[in-house]
């Protein structure tokens, strides 16, 4: 699993359950939703993902260094 595998899977289910409390509990929860759309464009833009960031921290590879390594195995 890479990084940026996981800030999609982990975006897109806070989507899910954002919206999903907003039905069940109270609308508010819609700003959650807005809050990671926000996250997910300033990072677009500036190439910075705070999620991403702590994964690197903990050593979870991203889809580069993924690359890389298989292809020093082949060489």
């Amino acid at each position: 699993m890479t990084v940026e595998r996981i800030v999609f899977i982990v975006a897109g289910s806070f989507i899910l359950l954002s919206l999903t409390l907003s039905q069940l509990h109270h609308i508010y929860w819609l700003g959650f939703t807005a809050f990671i759309g926000v996250n997910l464009l300033q990072s677009g833009f500036t190439r910075t993902c705070p999620l991403a960031i702590v994964l690197k921290k903990v050593g979870v590879p991203s889809e580069l260094q993924m690359v890389n390594s298989s292809y020093k195995t082949q060489s």
